[in-house]
């Protein structure tokens, strides 16, 4: 972890502007820039996604998407219930993957961690995606129980904006 670090602030350090950045790190710190952050946070947030995502083997869009539809990039981010942080992790759920959900990139490792677990516990089904992100909101028993997406407004709502979300980074990554 200590040498991902370094390697993380020499990054960040010699990072490229948005406009001289290459794919698919430019998709990802474009979208992080509509939202207004600084060109460290954008830069930092860009790495900590892309390390997350070799980590955890999972796409970095996906992983932006979740992101982008959880917290909207805000490092500070508390839900009504209690979630905490980028991608917004329960305190409960960080506790059981042993992070600590208020380290921004212990939460995006953490969070990728368990959309990892719940893509594996989906795995073969043919919703396998959509089921995985349906478990990221309203857990993996929740999607068992209803043999797919609950009957949550929430749930269902936040499936279509991750899902259109990631579909809209992979459109712009293809050119």
């Amino acid at each position: 972890m200590k040498k991902f670090l370094i390697a993380l602030l020499i990054a960040l350090a010699l990072a490229p502007s948005i406009s001289e950045a290459k794919e698919p790190y430019d998709v990802i710190r474009q979208e992080i820039s509509y939202y207004k952050q600084s060109e460290k946070e954008i830069a930092w947030l860009s790495m900590a996604i892309l390390y997350a995502a070799e980590e955890c083997k999972l796409d970095p869009l996906l992983i932006t998407a979740v992101m982008e539809t959880e917290s909207a990039f805000n490092f500070k981010a508390l839900s009504p219930v209690g979630a905490v942080g980028l991608m917004q992790l329960m305190p409960s759920t960080a506790q059981n993957i042993g992070i600590d959900p208020h380290n921004p990139l212990a939460n995006i490792v953490g969070g990728s961690y368990y959309l990892k677990m719940q893509l594996n516990r989906f795995a073969g089904q043919s919703q396998a995606l959509v089921y995985a992100i349906a478990a990221y909101n309203a857990g993996p028993q929740a999607v068992i129980n209803a043999g797919g997406i609950p009957a949550y407004a929430e749930t269902r709502n936040y499936v279509v904006r991750v899902i259109n979300s990631y579909n809209r980074l992979r459109q712009i990554l293809a050119g």
